[in-house]
């Protein structure tokens, strides 16, 4: 099956422009509910927002040009080890927010690697499934596998950053479903963790379990572990169904992390109930574009990377917006396109250029896909 060369002009015709439009819709209300807050996020929060929403755009246009499959087949491996040696070098010289060690910091400016190794890991398993496609359910595929992503996920506990190794747990297992692993390696899996978890819980300390448990009911401990999510959840009911206004609002100030993790409960004390639908329809549109081009993808590596990424953006949307009602615990999961940050914002608009790149490549060959998903 030969490719054939696509003039730029036809690349940009092919791009979807409803998930590029959808993106910077949701950015554009992160925008202004940091407009709406600057007398506490401070101008250079929402200067450092705006840079990196145009710079993300440029990213997100210059990937989507350019041949994920080709990328993938020669830099797979490479990304496997940069990004191990990446978190690694996180994990001893980076620096600290809270008992995360997942920051590498010049001076005012912080890195998150984390972030950019989710883009990283999505092309090389991808990469992986397809080599493996056939067999994947031979035990020498599924090894093969497991080191890979136990390779990444132990790296990412390293630095401590326990909310990002969840997302890199579902979005493997999400993949791995995809590319036909049977279910009785997963109902084996849920198994073992139901019989390992009362040993496991024995090993953690009594302040881990509280925390633990807290994070699932808040009102157990409401003036210390389970004070930000009563507080953010009470941010929301404030705000109602139109809000307080774009000045209006007070309780988005006592808010820990009200521009990043918490942003959710901030737009929502702003501009109420009615707001979070709009974002809800938005990420909703995301979802269901990032399907439609999985489903469309003439190569399966580009199907199983599509539904990585779509797990990505459904397990931090709702982890986060879960935390954010006090239903969840609080581990520090951003809303994508919507938390404040630098390398969340970039790493994801890249992202979006990886699938840009699957769907303007969806019809590179002359004949369908390779294998169904």
């Amino acid at each position: 099956m030969r490719a054939f060369s696509i003039p730029l002009k036809v690349r940009i015709l092919r791009l979807d422009p409803i998930l590029a439009l959808s993106v910077i819709a949701v950015s554009f209300l992160s925008i202004l509910t940091l407009i709406s807050g600057n007398d506490v996020f401070s101008t250079s929060k929402l200067i450092i927002q705006i840079f990196a929403v145009v710079i993300g755009c440029g990213f997100m246009f210059i990937f989507s040009f350019y041949d994920y499959e080709e990328a993938a087949k020669k830099f797979w491996i490479p990304l496997i080890i940069f990004s191990f040696f990446l978190l690694l070098f996180t994990s001893v010289f980076g620096s600290s927010e809270g008992t995360n060690s997942a920051w590498i910091r010049f001076g005012p400016i912080g890195i998150q690697p984390s972030e950019f190794v989710k883009l990283a890991f999505i092309i090389s398993f991808g990469r992986h499934l397809d080599m493996v496609k056939e067999n994947i359910n031979h035990i020498k595929s599924l090894i093969g596998l497991l080191l890979h992503i136990g390779t990444i996920i132990g790296a990412v506990l390293i630095t401590g950053d326990l909310g990002s190794a969840l997302v890199f747990l579902v979005i493997a297992a999400v993949m791995m479903f995809c590319a036909g692993l049977s279910l009785w390696y997963f109902a084996g899996a849920g198994l073992a963790g139901v019989i390992g978890f009362p040993f496991l819980w024995s090993q953690l300390a009594e302040y881990q379990k509280q925390r633990i448990l807290v994070g699932f009911n808040p009102e157990m401990d409401p003036y210390d572990k389970g004070h930000q999510a009563l507080l953010s959840r009470e941010a929301i009911s404030s705000g109602g169904f139109f809000g307080n206004g774009f000045n209006g609002g007070s309780v988005y100030k006592s808010l820990y992390a009200a521009n990043t993790d918490f942003i959710f409960s901030t737009m929502l004390e702003k501009f109420g109930f009615i707001a979070g639908l709009i974002l809800f329809v938005l990420l909703t549109i995301i979802v269901i574009r990032l399907i439609k081009i999985a489903l469309t993808s003439k190569k399966t590596m580009g199907a199983y990377m599509c539904a990585g990424v779509t797990a990505l953006i459904i397990a931090q949307t709702a982890e986060n917006i879960g935390m954010c009602l006090a239903m969840l615990p609080v581990v520090g999961i951003t809303l994508p396109f919507m938390s404040y940050g630098g390398s969340s914002v970039l790493s994801l608009y890249m992202i979006m250029g990886l699938v840009q790149s699957i769907h303007t490549n969806s019809n590179k060959y002359n004949f369908d896909r390779d294998s169904s998903l």
